[in-house]
């Protein structure tokens, strides 16, 4: 069972050949047993998934019908979930159970997915390895002295070692795509708006998007249907149409126009990866696609921009953390200020606190004029890019990543490094696009993803390519040593 996809479960469902109940069992049991290695799970909320399951086992029994209607997933740790602890990978907020349910998880209960937990992450969504979480780092099932990518390390590693079909993740600078290409994943980031941030403890909050990861881009297209949608919670929702992502995927892909950025194959690209991306170009021309050299000439300010930006939000949002309300109090403090430092000192670790030094730094009198709003002027000059791009060709193409995965601890040392392995995915937070990595082929052992950019609000476009695609490669169903 639990080497199917989730389009492969909703089919089996339908057929009664297994009820969710039944499969639920067998992946907590798989969890219990692999887990331990991995480190892909902060809780298990083994008795919410078993009534949810016997929940749905009953809604089908009535009628009901859904794709996601009895599906086992999971959540990344920063969707809040009712009476679940929601811990955002930090000890902040260790002892943290939300009162509600975020958007997503509630459009997910509501389609009948079942949740088995809450997945691993770098703290508070910072990081590109998942080594920031105070519960520990999160192993990659293909090496597990290799890290899994990050933020979204946990949902990845759990789906690639097959303990679930599908989880829950969020992208602030590719912590989506950047873990699927790690792992052999689907990963895909909607436009920004297009999912709701309501009850998603905020990192960088302009930057910040809710998506699925999965095997496939058919079960990529199942889990953004059910957590698409406008929500009048979150402002920055999109009053705009959820088309039905799966009828879309068989198009043809005859006279499709994809552009390939010359920037993107530069000195800090491996050349075993520009070779797969390389192929991955030809099976497209293949299937009918027509290849045209673009440029996107202010992509090299995108990484001085974004860790200006984010970390100047992330500053903002992660003041509320006090120690007076929720989360890590210190013992005993002498007065409000002591309070406020050891809480805070206590409850964020390293790389948080770096962030909001940054941030803070950056929105200072005398220096707000000389780094942040000189970043939102490149930010527009990053979206102008994309704008004229697109007036050429339907979707961009390129490597998610200039590397495979590292080993675990080789970045600790230098920040900055593990910063510049998200130069081909900050560009579309940056200028709210949809972005998608899919797996193209292994390097030294470890997983490859190409990355597939497209204009607003055309996720079933990245998904038809990238379904075609896979129609075509094997690449998606290769499945770790031991898993």
């Amino acid at each position: 069972m639990h080497q199917m996809t989730l389009a492969e479960i909703a089919r089996g469902l339908a057929d009664k050949k297994f009820s969710s109940e039944e499969l639920t069992k067998v992946l907590l049991a798989r969890i219990s047993q692999l887990d331990p290695q991995l480190n892909s799970f902060i809780s298990l909320t083994e008795e919410l998934a078993l009534d949810q399951a016997k929940a749905a086992d009953a809604r089908r029994a009535n009628g009901e019908s859904g794709a996601l209607l009895g599906a086992p997933i999971a959540h990344k740790d920063l969707f809040c979930t009712q009476g679940i602890r929601t811990s955002c990978g930090s000890k902040m907020l260790d002892n943290f159970k939300a009162p509600y349910d975020a958007t997503v998880v509630a459009k997910l209960a509501a389609a009948g997915a079942v949740t088995l937990g809450k997945t691993n992450m770098d703290e508070f969504a910072m990081g590109s390895a998942n080594e920031s979480s105070w519960y520990g780092a999160v192993k990659n099932p293909w090496n597990l002295e290799h890290v899994p990518g990050g933020s979204s390390g946990g949902s990845a590693a759990a789906v690639a070692a097959r303990l679930l079909p599908a989880a829950t993740a969020t992208d602030t600078g590719g912590s989506i795509r950047q873990p699927a290409a790690f792992t052999n994943l689907t990963g895909l980031k909607p436009t920004y708006g297009r999912v709701s941030r309501w009850g998603m403890i905020a990192y960088a909050s302009s930057l910040d998007q809710g998506g699925p990861l999965a095997r496939t881009a058919e079960d990529c297209a199942i889990m953004l249907q059910g957590m698409a949608g406008f929500d009048q919670n979150d402002s920055t929702s999109i009053d705009e149409p959820v088309p039905d992502y799966s009828a879309s995927l068989n198009e043809s892909l005859q006279g499709l126009r994809i552009g390939v950025p010359k920037e993107y194959f530069s000195a800090g690209l491996d050349p075993r990866i520009a070779e797969l991306i390389q192929n991955s170009i030809k099976e497209l021309q293949k299937l009918g696609a027509v290849i045209k050299e673009i440029s996107l000439p202010n992509m090299q300010h995108a990484i001085p921009a974004y860790y200006v930006i984010a970390p100047a939000e992330a500053s903002s949002n992660l003041s509320r953390f006090d120690g007076v309300r929720f989360g890590h109090r210190c013992e005993n403090p002498e007065n409000l200020i002591d309070l406020y430092k050891r809480s805070r000192g206590e409850g964020f670790g390293p790389e948080v606190q770096r962030r909001i030094m940054v941030g803070a730094y950056a929105l200072s009198a005398g220096y707000y004029d000389a780094y942040y709003l000189k970043a939102q002027k490149i930010r527009r000059l990053v979206k102008n890019d994309f704008m004229t791009a697109f007036n050429e060709v339907d979707i961009i193409l390129g490597p998610t990543t200039p590397n495979p995965a590292w080993k675990l601890g080789a970045k600790n040392s230098d920040p900055v490094a593990a910063y510049l392995e998200d130069v081909y995915t900050i560009t579309a937070n940056l200028a709210g696009l949809p972005g998608l990595s899919m797996p193209a082929g292994f390097v030294d052992g470890l997983p490859v993803g190409v990355q597939l950019l497209a204009p607003y609000f055309q996720e079933g476009r990245l998904l038809n390519v990238a379904h075609q695609y896979q129609l075509n490669t094997d690449w998606h169903t290769r499945t770790p040593t031991g898993f």
